[in-house]
């Protein structure tokens, strides 16, 4: 399934068509996914205890996978899952503007080039002793800033 909690999806058939919403949880054996503000039906639930009240719940129920497409963060629009291998990681990716899907790999990706940014410009770093002997006698540290 090409599909993933966290992903934001747009439902494409059905009585919610055209609305959006987050994946709360996926069923991969069943093909189904349960979409965040869509499918909403009502439980009703009995009483089960003395000091227990009986109430009419609404939650939603799980849709058809083939039902609800991707929406893509950076184009912002519907699209087909596509895969790629990327530094040998097979992602996703959208089909429409070539963005890679996964947010896990996004996140890592920017964590490497930034640690990359950081390796190429060291700091140059002076010791406090160091700097203790280059000031005056007399002078300490403070008085000279």
């Amino acid at each position: 399934m090409k599909i993933k909690v966290n992903d934001n999806v747009l439902v494409i058939t059905g009585k919610y068509k055209g609305k959006e919403g987050k994946v709360l949880k996926t069923d991969p054996t069943a093909g189904k996914v349960i979409v965040e503000g869509v499918n909403i039906v009502h439980k009703h639930e009995k009483a089960r205890k003395a000091n227990d009240t009986s109430r009419i719940i609404t939650e939603e129920a799980p849709i058809d996978v083939s039902n609800v497409e991707l929406v893509c963060d950076k184009c912002g629009k519907p699209t087909r899952v596509g895969h790629a291998f990327v530094e040998g990681k097979k992602v996703r990716v959208c089909k429409k503007c070539g963005a890679v899907l996964d947010k896990a790999y996004v996140k890592k990706a920017k964590k490497a080039a930034a640690e990359e940014a950081k390796a190429e410009a060291p700091k140059k770093r002076t010791r406090k002793r160091t700097q203790k002997a280059e000031a005056p006698e007399g002078e300490t540290q403070e008085t000279q800033e």
